[in-house]
């Protein structure tokens, strides 16, 4: 299989930032009310204040050593989640990229071939084959990237939680095409509400993976899902449903240019760790932290969800370069 952490990342700087009520109904994390939040944004502000939270994880991952390839947004057609490009699109140590059905209709036009040939000629890497899911759009059947999917790369498991945006006829897809074992399960917020997506509650390292059992109702299912990933020789560190709603689960462990472990998150994802856990963490990476509270407020996702790792090889240099 491929390594579990990448060493680059693309991120797609926001140009029209906002709530997105297409995606509000299934998404229990988001909100369109930025109450609380200092100074009170509005209108303009709110783009501004996107603007300079992606600069600003951008930066801290570029000084922790990962490649960031980051690509403009453009203003028409508005896209305001075109921040979390994990969810069109996943890149694979074999070359491929997979682009993925999106429930709502104004995320599908974030796919922009433009873009991934953007990695080849700015960021050197090379793609050889391309698996298209997206058809499945027509026939209301999603699959969300990995925002759907938390990959054990490692051990070649699948794991997704079943909603609305992920369809086990997409699922089964996926897993033929990449050679993937699928682990599927249901799980809820403690309002009884279904997650909308896998990686606000599981998120894998190469010796860790943080996992909100508690939101897995079933027993059965709840020890299928932690027996796995022991298996596969992590470290489970438990979560509770609150510490998942400050998306301590929505992490991402990544690796410096120099192979050094480097696990993204948001600072509300790490102040909702306890010590002990963040001791464990700290273990296994270094924390690389970074406050984006207007993205997670109107936008729903978390720093995991605004990085789509970078697994491609890269091309060969030209001759006599």
């Amino acid at each position: 299989m491929e390594d579990q952490s990448a060493s680059a990342v693309l991120m797609v700087r926001p140009a029209r930032f906002a709530f997105n009520p297409e995606t509000a109904a299934s998404n229990a994390f988001q909100s369109a009310s930025l109450a609380g939040l200092e100074p009170t944004l509005g209108g303009r502000a709110v783009q501004t204040a996107a603007e300079r939270e992606f600069d600003d994880l951008a930066d801290r991952l570029d000084r922790f050593g990962v490649q960031v390839v980051v690509a403009e947004d453009t203003p028409l057609p508005v896209k305001p989640d075109a921040v979390f490009p994990n969810n069109w699109v996943s890149f694979h140590r074999d070359g491929t990229v997979v682009l993925y059905p999106m429930q709502a209709p104004n995320r599908r036009i974030e796919r922009r071939d433009d873009i991934i040939r953007q990695l080849q000629t700015k960021g050197g890497f090379r793609s050889t084959r391309t698996v298209d899911l997206s058809g499945h759009e027509a026939h209301g059947r999603f699959l969300e990237g990995t925002g759907s999917l938390v990959l054990d790369r490692l051990q070649g498991i699948a794991y997704a939680v079943l909603s609305p945006r992920t369809h086990l006829q997409v699922l089964a897809e996926f897993a033929r095409a990449l050679d993937y074992e699928l682990v599927t399960f249901a799980a809820a917020d403690a309002h009884g509400t279904p997650i909308y997506h896998t990686n606000v509650l599981l998120a894998i390292g190469g010796e860790f993976a943080v996992l909100c059992g508690e939101a897995i109702a079933d027993p059965g299912e709840r020890a299928a899902v932690q027996d796995r990933l022991r298996a596969g020789g992590r470290q489970v560190l438990e979560i509770s449903r609150e510490q998942m709603q400050q998306f301590a689960g929505n992490i991402l462990e990544l690796r410096s240019a120099a192979g050094d472990p480097v696990i993204a998150m948001s600072s509300a994802a790490w102040s909702g760790f306890a010590g002990p856990q963040r001791r464990l963490l700290e273990s296994c990476g270094a924390p690389c932290v970074a406050a984006i509270p207007v993205i997670e407020r109107l936008g729903g996702g978390s720093v995991r969800c605004m990085l789509a790792e970078i697994h491609l090889p890269k091309a060969p240099a030209p001759a006599g370069a």
